[in-house]
């Protein structure tokens, strides 16, 4: 893809630890790394305003749909949606739907038929799953990482880091993410320009455990997500607050490219949860 530089590699991912004190060693798997923003001198973002109609090829929208889903399009009018679920959606059939097995507010078992490409964060018959779709103007892989089982034991590869790539963005979508990355997952991600990340605390993983992942990923724009009520998200952000300007969107809907991002790292809360 034109718009991140990519290079494939072979990635032998060792064995890490999973919140809750357990592990489980994790046999090699391919990634591909890349994603590589453009530095900027610019200052804190100036959001783009919200537009409803066709955006510039360097354009993509962005909008929270709630929890942990999100509607992304790209300018060539592809549709995706993170985190596809029977509870969570939006209104309209998704060209791309991503999901997570951690539980039903991130997967359906019956999408419905008009959707083009169902990415699956794990593989029903074991092991890890690799997902590289390209349609129209938009590339998207993934990086599978463990989730916690039910009974506090491993579960290995059932959530999926998500990559979107468009209109020389990247835009990365945690899912259901239980643990802290090694450097070779790290560089199976590549450079970040938005990650979307969620801010339970519990659910997911420890606020300290998160803002290391945050740390390690570098984004440019950290968008919170799967928050439960005010107080869930504002202990986050209190956490944040002395390593990141925090910024609240007016909207749920913003219009990102590169022209409009931080040249530093930076929250944004969009409306919802």
């Amino acid at each position: 893809m034109d718009m991140c530089r990519l290079y494939r590699t072979w990635l032998s991912v060792v064995a890490f630890g999973l919140v809750g004190a357990f592990s489980c060693a994790l046999p090699a798997v391919a990634g591909s790394s890349g994603c590589h923003a453009v530095a900027s001198n610019r200052p804190l973002i100036q959001l783009a305003s919200v537009k409803s109609g066709p955006l510039a090829a360097n354009e993509a929208r962005i909008t929270f749909i709630g929890h942990a889903t999100f509607l992304i399009e790209s300018a060539g009018g592809v549709r995706m949606v993170t985190d596809f679920n029977d509870y969570v959606r939006p209104a309209a059939i998704p060209d791309i739907a991503t999901m997570n097995r951690a539980h039903t507010t991130h997967f359906t078992n019956n999408p419905p038929a008009g959707i083009t490409h169902v990415l699956r964060g794990w593989s029903p018959d074991g092991g890890p799953v690799e997902h590289n779709v390209s349609l129209k103007d938009v590339h998207v892989r993934n990086v599978p990482t463990n989730i916690r089982d039910w009974g506090g034991g491993g579960g290995a590869y059932g959530n999926s880091i998500f990559i979107f790539e468009l209109a020389g963005l990247c835009i990365g979508h945690l899912g259901h993410l239980h643990h802290t990355l090694t450097p070779e997952q790290i560089g199976a991600i590549g450079q970040l320009d938005i990650v979307l990340v969620p801010v339970d605390g519990g659910y997911t993983m420890d606020v300290s455990g998160m803002i290391d992942v945050l740390r390690a990923l570098k984004a440019r724009l950290i968008v919170p997500m799967h928050y439960f009520n005010q107080f869930t998200l504002d202990r986050f952000i209190e956490r944040l607050r002395g390593e990141f300007p925090v910024e609240t969107a007016p909207h749920s809907k913003l219009v990102v490219s590169q022209a409009t991002m931080p040249s530093e790292p930076k929250v944004l809360i969009l409306p919802g949860n």
